[in-house]
């Protein structure tokens, strides 16, 4: 079998995946700092503020697909990087300028939102045009490891840039991240075809099916829908959870930066893990175990108390639901390529994107208006519940069939193209 690294493009791609990686694990921790402290934001406005990074994906995603399925995919990611760039360098000169607001920041991090949207639909079906599709999974896993290993350093060099230049400034670094990726990517020479324009049809059309290739497949429909909750009830808990940690329990920014730190690890030793757990278990046992992990896996949190455990304890919550998000994802990312023709390949990963995505623009504000009017633990309590809720009507979906040897070619779709004709 041959290896990743001498897969031509991949190498590349990855690098650059991982150099993004880094920067947005800084600008990540910048905006949470820059919001709920530097502009003293209430638990709602950090709420609102990171509902419209994720809104574009509500909006958006779906069209943003048939886009993808369009057009060459190499120029988007490169074209989409290199605005990102640019979009992030005027956050600090508007902070400067004293020109930034909660209302600017959102407006801002809704353009990031859409041309990350942009970026995710075609960097995911880029990859099976780089690798062949016995190494899917491992392409996956490396691309989620160098996040999490640029994760395990970011938050804390964030934390020191954040003291250091504070945390607007520090958004830079990660404007310079993106340029470096959107120039390494430019330089690869893969095989990147332009779509058939004779295969178009009308906007509508192409949306419809890529839709209904999603939720109408036997194992893929469960494993989007039961995504879909994870992300509502996930980002409700890590919404609260920064106002938490900063007033309640009192951990401070740099507290902050380790438990951001923990969940990078996790994610690290998630992902060498995934391909050994897969062998093992196979694809339906692996999605389940490792999703209910991802729920209970927050407990923690809520028994966090003010004091000497409190930091122990919330980085071993993060820890525990970034490792088992670690081997879950890679394993459901490559099924999820492996059952789906290249054609529809933009438009299933931008619809299952875009609803998981969009759910963070409800979880958000909805996780700050129960933490503002309720309370901080019942808005965590809330989180919780629903994601143990979710991964246990996985359990007993049919993607608990669900087999690595899973595959299905083009020629074997029905003839109007909405549905499996073979059962998966």
């Amino acid at each position: 079998m041959p290896r990743l690294v001498d897969v031509p493009g991949y190498p590349r791609f990855w690098t650059a995946f991982a150099v993004s990686a880094f920067g947005s694990q800084i600008t990540g921790l910048a905006l949470q700092i820059l919001t709920a402290v530097t502009l003293s934001a209430s638990a709602t406005e950090v709420g609102l503020v990171n509902a419209a990074r994720w809104l574009p994906y509500l909006l958006f995603g779906l069209v943003a697909g048939v886009m993808v399925d369009r057009w060459r995919r190499k120029p988007v990611l490169v074209a989409t990087d290199l605005a990102r760039a640019v979009l992030l360098a005027a956050i600090p000169v508007l902070y400067a300028l004293d020109r930034l607001s909660i209302a600017t920041l959102c407006a801002f991090t809704f353009a990031f939102g859409a041309l990350s949207l942009l970026f995710e639909a075609a960097g995911q079906s880029y990859i099976p045009r780089l690798v062949p599709k016995e190494l899917l999974n491992a392409g996956y896993a490396r691309t989620e490891q160098a996040g999490a290993v640029a994760g395990s350093a970011g938050p804390l060099v964030a934390g020191a840039l954040i003291r250091l230049m504070g945390a607007p400034f520090a958004v830079l670094v990660d404007a310079v991240t993106y340029l470096v990726s959107g120039l390494l990517l430019s330089s690869i020479r893969a095989h990147d075809p332009l779509p058939d324009r004779s295969a178009r049809r009308g906007l509508g059309s192409e949306l419809r099916e890529g839709v209904a290739w999603v939720y109408r497949h036997r194992t893929l429909a469960p494993i989007a829908l039961t995504s879909h909750a994870m992300l509502l009830f996930n980002t409700m808990v890590t919404t609260v959870f920064v106002v938490f940690a900063l007033r309640e329990v009192r951990i401070g920014d740099f507290g902050l930066a380790v438990t951001y730190a923990s969940a990078a690890v996790g994610a690290v030793i998630g992902g060498s893990f995934s391909g050994r757990v897969v062998r093992r278990l196979d694809v339906g046992a692996t999605l389940v175990a490792f999703r209910l992990l991802a729920a209970v896996g927050w407990l923690p949190v809520l028994l966090a108390e003010r004091g000497p455990w409190a930091l122990p304890l919330v980085s071993l919550a993060f820890f525990l639901v970034s490792f088992a998000i670690a081997v879950e994802s890679p394993v459901e990312l490559g099924y999820r390529q492996s059952v789906t023709p290249d054609r529809l390949r933009g438009r299933m990963n931008a619809t299952i994107r875009s609803f998981n995505w969009g759910m963070v623009a409800v979880g958000a504000p909805l996780g700050g208006v129960l933490a503002d009017h309720v309370g901080y633990r019942f808005a965590l309590w809330t989180g919780l519940t629903g994601a143990v809720v979710q991964a246990l009507l996985l359990a007993f979906s049919r993607t608990r069939q669900a087999r690595t040897a899973d595959e299905l070619d083009p020629d074997e779709l029905d003839p109007d193209g909405l549905e499996p004709s073979a059962a998966v």
